[in-house]
């Protein structure tokens, strides 16, 4: 198991940290300057500037980083990387909560694009798939919703019923991120196919444009107090909403088989983000600690502000290692030897980036709640992280059961031998 950085990776992540120092951090405040200016508080709209930055991103091959080296052998979309390639890529970006656009590496997009990439057709990929790999458009995910608890999927209502020629859409969904992006054009909507089939053979995936009569962006659902402007997250409702039988993925009753490949490498991106969110919020912690003083003495030299560095180093590095193992084993056996690995790191890398981002606001005082810093807002998403993909306690639940069943199978052995 070789975590060391291939030359190409170290390239890259040599340009992308150079493009994050000399591009990204220095507009992230005219970022938020053009997003919220003037007297247009509605705030969904897309800052020129994130059309420049992505411009650059693309002229430096910056681009589409994420595409996994068996979807993109030749590299023709993008950088055609393993899990544990891009990884400390995914890292880099976390340091910026605009860096991810700019290189065209967004989520919801990352995943929908590798669904479009895996299970397409080549008319949904000539429609859908190659404007999100241009960054011309940008596209949301419509699978949790707000009347049952989502956290187990076969609870969903909302339904996608073959009727002839077509696909009828009905039922509301909500946290639907990315769907208040002024560029956002479709949906990825997951519904019930057939109650009578078996749990993971009911659902469908379809592809359904923003524009179709029927859907409805009810509200848009705040975070904290916040909006997560231009994206957002939105609740959106679905009445009678017809589509040709083509916009189904895969076809009727595919839709567990497709989240599955979904969700293995998206939760790598995630964590990986996380991680680097908490390597800023470190940095930021130390130099506040290191030059503010308060009675007499450095902020690093008062009660037990050493100690929580220390423990955050820690922390931070072992949440990366087995964000690296997660990643070494889809490369190197696909997504179900992984299950475990994926839902350890799910519960362990958004937690350690809340407890450093929550460390450095504590040492900010008051000053960690405000605009000033960017800690508010990655407190926000690390908090929000630890439900996405679902929530811890699910997450745990699939350790377990993984556990149970190889300590189960190793005593076995041990008796028979």
């Amino acid at each position: 198991m070789d975590f060391a950085h291939s030359d190409r990776t170290q390239a890259l992540l040599d340009q992308l940290t150079r493009f994050m120092r000399e591009e990204i951090e220095p507009a992230e405040r005219d970022y938020a300057a053009q997003l919220l200016g003037g007297n247009d508080w509605t705030r969904w709209r897309q800052p020129p500037l994130m059309e420049e930055l992505k411009r650059k991103a693309r002229a430096a091959g910056l681009w589409n980083l994420f595409l996994p080296a068996h979807l993109d052998h030749e590299g023709k979309h993008g950088a055609g990387l393993s899990n544990v390639d891009y990884a400390p890529l995914a890292e880099a970006m976390g340091h910026s909560f605009i860096a991810s656009e700019a290189f065209n590496c967004s989520a919801p997009d990352t995943g929908n694009m590798e669904v479009l990439l895996r299970y397409g057709s080549a008319e949904q990929q000539a429609r859908w798939l190659q404007p999100l790999l241009e960054g011309e458009i940008r596209s949301a995910f419509c699978m949790t919703e707000p009347d049952v608890a989502s956290s187990d999927a076969t609870n969903m209502q909302a339904t996608a019923t073959p009727e002839g020629n077509q696909i009828v859409l009905n039922g509301r969904k909500w946290w639907s991120t990315g769907i208040g992006h002024p560029h956002c054009r479709f949906v990825i909507f997951m519904g019930l196919s057939d109650a009578a089939a078996e749990p993971h053979q009911r659902h469908s995936m379809v592809i359904c444009p923003l524009n179709t009569p029927g859907v409805k962006i009810e509200r848009m659902l705040p975070v904290f107090h916040g909006y997560d402007e231009p994206s957002g997250h939105g609740e959106v409702s679905f009445t009678n909403v017809r589509l040709p039988v083509d916009h189904v993925i895969l076809g009727p009753g595919r839709g567990f088989e497709i989240a599955q490949g979904r969700l293995g490498p998206g939760r790598i991106h995630h964590c990986m983000r996380a991680i680097g969110m908490a390597e800023r919020a470190l940095q930021l912690l130390c130099v506040r600690a290191a030059t503010r003083t308060a009675f007499g003495k450095p902020l690093l030299k008062l009660g037990g502000n050493a100690d929580i560095v220390a423990n955050l180093r820690m922390a931070i590095d072992q949440a990366r290692l087995l964000t690296l193992k997660a990643a070494w084993t889809i490369d190197t056996h696909g997504v179900r030897a992984a299950i475990s690995e994926i839902s350890q790191i799910k519960v362990v890398a958004p937690a350690v980036a809340q407890q450093a981002v929550d460390a450095a606001i504590q040492i900010h005082g008051a000053a960690g709640l405000s605009d000033d810093f960017p800690l508010a807002m990655l407190y926000a998403y690390a908090r929000a992280l630890r439900l996405a993909d679902g929530p811890d306690e699910v997450h745990r639940g699939v350790i377990a059961k993984q556990e149970f069943k190889a300590q189960y199978a190793a005593a076995m052995a041990r008796m028979e031998g």
